[in-house]
Parts: structure tokens; sequence; C-alpha cells
């Protein structure tokens, strides 16, 4: 098999980010000696990895796999490593002091290369060296929602980066430089096309194409999975129904699994969305999301295949409240999936939103493996050009307590220890594209880079995972890496600040979700319009979740219920979400809730002035390119929070007819100005 091995090279005089958080102070491969026990493809490329990536002056390193006769006599403590995990040791060898990266299998060696490289960027190497780490998630999965058009739904970095109609004859080294990355952090699966499916994925022409990804991708531990269309049995077969229950319909997944596993031996499965935003699914036919997920699941599994089924359900199934729908329905179907398949729940009840509570069916599923899914492509926090680090989004979910069991996390549930699953995983919603810097700008890269991260080790913290992306990024100066730090651990913040502090959600424009929109109430569906989620009139704002409102906080555990019930144990920071109050309400602070709202509002637009004066005082430090990229997006982006906070604020004036505080800046313009706004070409709009 041959291995591509290319990283196309950047010029020394400027830097557009092409290389990531992977940068090497050589473009050629540097004389370092580092030895393999074997050849296997995963090898080679971590050998590669190594002589390109690590300095001179290094001992000797050597690459092995357990069972090797070169190390068995060091009794190393390969117990608990499982297939993925490594070990990086200093340790004597033929007399000669060497670095030994070691694990049960090639893909924790390669894994550990990652880590010796990582480790070396960011710490000196000290005369001993021990590293030793093995995934507690066992699917790490990027979820593209690219289209087989190229266009991307919610994607802000170009085009896909799978050009379609030149596979699977040309196979771009960027495949090749996205797998490296993607390995660089411990990601293991990719789903290649939107959850919105074409039927067309799965027709011979495209099950070439994604084989050859496949082949690329596999040296580097990257399986490859394909969202499906529930109904491809009628659009590609020609039956009448898609009924999971009709026997012709599993006939022809088993047919269609078959045939796409003699192309991809190592094929992951198939990610669904079902009967969710007018896709099809097997509630059409009166079945259950189990029945559909385990017929599929009964025709990959004799190939070792896997289901990933969707649990984001919106449809008018519960008009009551939407919070309310995935719990609804998948609840009483804990236990009834089959034991290859998992179900994917995003990390909100909502929609990806700045700030939501964790979803309420973390740990109400006991018998189920459930996956949590993320957005790693900014939707609702700016696009491409506001810099919003989500890693403390990320861990605010992961380290939440369910209150099912005591001291149980989202991140315990997710890994499935505790009820022994034998699945368990975490996906992300790529922010990948065309662009030469891989994401639409250099800080989009450490949410790439943090999901990555986390979903190998969920424990880890943001701040030390921003931190590392500094230091490989942009260089051990203290200054350059505190700063950046700095300038992200507040961001994610600021824009929940200036677009929607105190648990308010779901306030962007239509459609294309861009800018602010909480005057919107004239959609076809109640649920379509921002008015519907905060609720706001003359007397207060809030969505009332509570027993006399819509009872969702009825789906949580007894003493997380318990504190979101009343207004003054839950966090101030979700208290909207979960109640309908008073404008004049005091809040811990002494000021009134409308004072405090206008408050997160100027401290969210004076954040991103902060972070400008920040970046302003690296310049000289970085890459002119990159900086001057980065200054320019700072500079729309405190526009647009001066924009967003001056027509919610316009807005809010308008229903609660408040003054603001002395002193308070008035909005630049009337609500009529801010909504005449339009925006018809924004990016990332589905097709």
């Amino acid at each position: 098999m041959a291995i591509s091995l290319s990283f196309t090279a950047i010029p020394a005089s400027a830097d557009d980010g092409y290389g990531l958080w992977l940068k090497s102070t050589e473009q050629s491969v540097r004389q370092i000696d580092v030895s393999r026990s074997e050849d296997s493809p995963t090898l080679i490329v971590a050998q590669a990895e190594l002589q390109r990536s690590l300095p001179a002056g290094l001992p000797p390193i050597l690459l092995a796999t357990a069972g090797n006769p070169s190390i068995t006599a060091l009794r190393l403590p390969f117990e608990g490593l499982g297939p993925e995990g490594y070990l990086v040791r200093t340790a004597t060898l033929n007399g000669q002091r060497t670095l030994l990266i070691a694990g049960n299998g090639d893909k924790g060696v390669l894994y550990g290369a990652f880590a010796l490289i990582r480790h070396l960027a960011t710490t000196p190497l000290a005369d001993t060296l021990s590293l030793r780490s093995a995934p507690r998630v066992k699917l790490r999965v990027l979820n593209h929602w690219d289209n087989l058009d190229g266009s991307i739904e919610r994607g802000y970095a170009g085009q896909s980066l799978w050009d379609w109609w030149t596979l699977p004859d040309f196979r771009d080294p960027r495949y090749t430089d996205y797998a490296r990355a993607n390995a660089s952090i411990g990601i293991n699966g990719t789903v290649l096309n939107n959850v919105n499916a074409k039927a067309d994925s799965l027709n011979a022409p495209y099950i070439a194409k994604a084989a050859a990804l496949a082949d690329v991708f596999r040296p580097w531990g990257i399986k490859v999975y394909l969202s499906v269309r529930f109904s491809a049995p009628i659009e590609l077969g020609g039956l009448k129904t898609a009924d999971p229950r009709d026997p012709a319909v599993a006939a022809w997944w088993k047919a269609k699994a078959d045939e796409i596993y003699r192309a991809i031996p190592d094929f992951g499965g198939f990610l669904v969305k079902a009967n969710s935003e007018g896709q099809p699914g097997p509630r059409d036919y009166g079945a259950s999301h189990a029945d559909g997920a385990n017929m599929l699941a009964a025709a990959v599994k004799p190939h070792g295949g896997i289901v990933m089924w969707r649990a984001f359900v919106y449809a008018e199934t519960d008009p009551e409240d939407r919070a309310k729908q995935a719990y609804t329905e998948f609840k009483p179907l804990d236990g009834k999936f089959a034991d290859n398949v998992l179900v994917q729940v995003k990390n909100g009840a909502i929609d990806f939103q700045p700030r939501e509570p964790f979803h309420p069916l973390f740990g109400a599923m006991p018998r189920t493996p459930l996956m949590i899914e993320f957005q790693i492509t900014k939707e609702y926090l700016g696009f491409a050009t506001h810099l919003a680090y989500l890693g403390p989004l990320f861990t605010e979910v992961l380290d939440a307590k369910t209150g099912q069991k005591r001291g149980e996390t989202v991140a315990d549930v997710v890994d499935g220890q505790a009820e022994g699953h034998k699945l368990s995983g975490m996906a992300g919603v790529a922010n990948i594209g065309r662009d030469r810097d891989w994401s639409g700008s250099t800080f989009n890269q450490a949410n790439w880079y943090a999901f990555g991260r986390l979903a190998w080790d969920p424990d880890l913290s943001a701040e030390a995972i921003a931190r590392a992306w500094a230091a490989e990024t942009f260089g051990n100066d203290r200054q350059v890496v505190h700063t950046v730090t700095a300038m992200m651990m507040g961001s994610r913040e600021a824009v929940v600040d200036y677009t929607g502090a105190l648990g308010l959600a779901h306030l962007m424009a239509t459609g294309h979700h861009y800018g602010p929109g909480p005057w919107v109430a004239d959609l076809a569906r109640p649920e379509w319009n921002p008015v519907y989620y905060h609720r706001a009139d003359a007397a207060g704002i809030g969505f009332d979740r509570t027993a006399g409102g819509s009872n969702a906080v009825g789906q949580y555990a007894g003493p997380v219920a318990r504190a979101f019930a009343k207004p003054e144990t839950t966090p101030e920071s979700m208290l909207l979400w979960f109640h309908h109050l008073p404008w004049d309400r005091r809040m811990t602070d002494g000021r009134t809730l409308w004072e405090d709202l206008v408050g997160h509002y100027d401290r969210g637009v004076a954040y991103v002035g902060q972070m400008r004066q920040q970046w302003d005082s690296l310049k000289g430090k970085l890459d002119a390119e990159i900086w001057q990229k980065t200054a320019t997006y700072l500079a729309i982006q405190e526009r647009e929070a001066r924009w967003w906070r001056d027509a919610s604020l316009a807005y809010w004036m308008s229903v609660n007819h408040r003054p603001l505080a002395a002193g308070v800046r008035p909005p630049e313009h009337d609500l009529a100005w801010y909504k005449a706004q339009h925006f018809p070409y924004a990016p990332g709009q589905a097709h």
C-alpha cells in the first residue's frame, strides 16, 4: 500500500495558517534516529512524523508494539491501555539511552508519537520522560455537514474539503494533511457527509469516492462513516416503503451494507438524522426510533459496524416546549436499542446555543450508550469572524452533575464505563473547509484542537488546552502564550454576554442565524420564532419551565430538578432559561434584572475591545499575515458585538418601556433600523 506523507510547505516568510498547531522548524525531514519494530503503514507515518517534527539532538527513538521482543524484558505496564493507549518512556536498550514509544497496537504508538511532539513543543525535555495515556472515549468523531455539491451547511471556512467530482481518481494531498491533524489530537473517525443526507451518497460511484478517502485516512487510525437518508430504499432501491419492520427494507439495507464493506473493509457505520426538520424516519410508518436504528444496526453488525442515531428530533411532537422533545421520545426507549447503536445527543436540549443547560437525557438512559454531540463550527457564536474559544463550553457541559447518581457527571455518562457499555463516543460538527487556514481563522483552529483533546480525555481543563494550543501554534514566547490564553478563556463568555446572557437563547435572525433578531414573531411554527424562547412582555422576561410552566425541569434528576425549579437556586447564568421573571427582580449584585442584563451586554462589548488591545500588544511577535487577519476579525467582532447589544436593547426597551440607567450609552439606531437589516447571502445556509 502506498503511503502519502505530503504536507504542503509553508514559506518561511509568511504563515497563512495551513500548518495548524503542527508547525515544524524546517520543511525537510531531519536526520533523527527513529526506528520502528515493524513495517505497518501506521508505524511508517509515525516514524516520518517524528523525523519531520522533532528538533535535532534527541536520543534515539524506538517505536514498538507490546509484543516486540526488544522491549518485553522491560516489563512495561501495558495493562489498561487498550488498543489506542500509549507509553512514552526514557529507557536503556542495548546499553543506550532511548526514547521508547510503545502501545498494545500501532495506533497507540502513533498517538504516543504525537504526544511526544506535543510535550516537547510545550515542555523542555528532562533527563527522564514518562508519559502514559489511554482514551476514555472509544469513538472520537468529526461530523462533516458537507453536501455533495461542495457546499457546507453551517460551514464558514469555504467549500467542502472533499472534491467529490475528482474523487476517487485524484486524492488531494490535503486529505493526508487533514488525517494527520486529526490523528495528532486523537480523533479516530470522520462522517463524510451532511446529516441532512442525500440518498446518492450510497450509490456505487460515491461509495468508491468514500473508499478512496478511507484509503488515505487508514494509516492515521481514522475510519470513515456515512450519514444515510432513511428513505434511501425508496429513492435508490425502488421500494414502495422504508418501514424498518418490512423484511424487504431490511434486506435492501443489508445488501447495501455488504456492498459498502466490500469497498471499505473497515467502514465505521452509519449516522442517522431521522424524523427531524423534515427528514424521513421510522415514525413516518408508526415505528419507533429503536425500530429504525436496530434495523440498520443488524445490517452493519456482521462487519463490526455501528449506528449513531441522533436524538435531535425537531418536529411538532411537543409544541408546549421544544426543549422537551428529545427526552419525551427517547427516554421510553432506554434499553431497547441494539448493542451496536449509540444514541447521539446534543450537549443541550435546543440547538448548540452559546449557553444551554446540559441535555436532560444524560444520565436518564443508563441502559443505552449516549454519544454527546458538540458543534465546533460556530453557527450561533459569530461564524468564523468572532473569537470564541469553545473549550469552556465543552467542559462546562462535560463537568455538569447529572443528579442521577452521586457525583455522576455528563462525562461519566459519555464514557460509559460505570454502566459497562462497550461503545462510547463524542461527536463534533466540524468547522473545516477549503480555506487555507482550514477553519476560517487561526483561533477557530483551537476549537477543533480542543474537541479532539477533550474527546480523548474529558477531564482536561479548558485553560490547559488553550495554553498548549497557543504554544504549539505560536511558539513558547511567554508573553504570547499568556496573552493568547487570557484572550481565549473569556471569549466565549463575552459572546454569551452580547448575544443573550442570563439563560436567554435562540435570539438570532431567521434562516442564516447571522446577527440579532429577538423581535421575530411571524414564522409559521411557534418554535421557529425567537419570541417563543424569551417570552418578554412589559412585566418580565424568560421561559417558565417550572412545574407551573412547561415543567421541563421535571426531566432532570432530583437534585438538579429541585435547583432549577426555583429562581433562588438556579444559577443566574441559566436563570431565564427556566424562569419568567419581573424586570425589576433583584439580582445577587443588587441590580434589577433589567440593569443586570444591560450590564452583561456592555461587559461583552468591552471584553472584545480588551481582546483587541491584547492582540495589538503582540504585533511584531507573531507572523504578520496571521496577526493582521486576526486584528481585522477582532474589529469586525467589536462592531458586530455593538450591533447585537444595540439591536437587542432597542427591542427590549420597546417591550418593557424602561429607560437605561444614567450614563449607559443608548442604541445607535432606532429599532426599525435594526429590523430592516437584511442578509440574503450570508454563508453556511442549507442547500
